[in-house]
């Protein structure tokens, strides 16, 4: 046909969206081997590909529909599916429907979240997500996982109670209104003060020295940080608020 043009995909930011799909493959046969460590290390690394396949679009200018939707799928199985199958298999198994319902709407919550963003993408401020993204939630899952096999060892007793909360929560969370920001467009290749060299360095050496627990660390802050942002911006701008009222008082009562 005249006029007809076919059309082709981008190669590099769909790529790094398939190795996020590999990863959440990966935990998932993991899972079914019974090792969890392991499918907790897939869980976080495929979180690395799927912030790697936006910025590599936007980066080289590749964005298109199919990659939203391509990244979507492969979401679900990586953050989705993969975490539920995870909690479900290391906590929740003993606990039977309770356990079960809980994972399914874990998942439920995490795809109606990533429908929802698909939905609002051309609407929404891009500086920050409305309710908690599936990628971020799948890494507290990891991260409880990887914390607890190196250090916490959580009692047989606590543990299923304790990850039922945290599931019920994370998938109140993904479905929420509650702002989180993105970091979409924060400019590596912008100059920087030279504190910020010297800080991201010390938070390199951290990470390296102690990655489980910086990884839970990281992942369970911005999980909280949606919720809690608003308020604590709110206490600290009545602290000046009433700091600078104080201030001019003094000032009016020593003329």
């Amino acid at each position: 046909m005249r006029g007809y043009k076919k059309e082709g995909i981008y190669m590099i930011p769909n790529l790094m969206t398939t190795g996020n799909l590999f990863c959440g493959f990966y935990a998932i046969i993991s899972v079914f081997n019974a090792d969890y460590l392991i499918a907790s290390v897939a869980i976080l690394a495929a979180t690395i590909f799927d912030s790697l396949d936006g910025k590599m679009a936007r980066l080289v200018k590749a964005t298109s529909k199919f990659g939203v939707e391509y990244d979507s799928l492969a979401d679900l199985i990586s953050f989705g599916l993969a975490p539920g199958l995870l909690i479900y298999s290391w906590a929740l198994n003993s606990h039977g429907r309770i356990g079960l319902l809980a994972v399914f709407l874990y998942t439920v919550c995490g795809a109606l979240r990533l429908a929802r963003f698909n939905v609002q993408t051309s609407n929404s401020d891009g500086r920050f997500f409305s309710g908690l993204p599936i990628p971020a939630a799948a890494a507290v899952i990891a991260s409880i996982v990887l914390l607890d096999h190196h250090i916490l060892r959580i009692g047989k007793e606590i543990k299923p109670l304790l990850i039922l909360v945290i599931t019920y929560s994370l998938a109140a969370l993904m479905v929420s209104t509650i702002k989180y920001r993105s970091f979409k467009y924060f400019k590596l290749k912008e100059r920087k003060p030279f504190n910020f060299l010297v800080s991201a360095v010390l938070l390199l050496i951290v990470f390296i020295a102690a990655p489980q627990i910086m990884f839970f660390l990281v992942a369970t802050s911005y999980a909280l940080s949606g919720p809690l942002e608003r308020p604590i911006v709110a206490t600290v701008n009545l602290f000046r608020k009433n700091k600078v009222v104080r201030d001019l008082a003094g000032k009016e009562s020593k003329t």
